[in-house]
């Protein structure tokens, strides 16, 4: 019977992982969205969608706390 027993994500588990999901896509929208601005300011649509894309990478680069902190210092 003690196999049967599964281990429940507590509270706090759960809200922590809420938060994770939460700053990595606030994250990534925000450098996507920047990376856009600035690509449709300078070049039009193609710069807005090539530095999106730009955007969209690096976000994903600084979406791990982590890393934005190896990069801040």
């Amino acid at each position: 019977m003690s196999g049967m027993i599964e281990d429940k994500p507590t509270a706090i588990r759960r809200a922590a992982s809420l938060i994770k999901i939460l700053w990595t896509v606030s994250i990534i929208t925000a450098a996507t969205a920047v990376g856009a601005y600035f690509g449709w300011e300078s070049h039009g649509l193609v710069g807005a969608l090539a530095l999106g894309f730009v955007g969209l990478v690096i976000g994903g680069f600084l979406s791990s706390p982590s890393a934005l902190l190896q990069v801040l210092s």
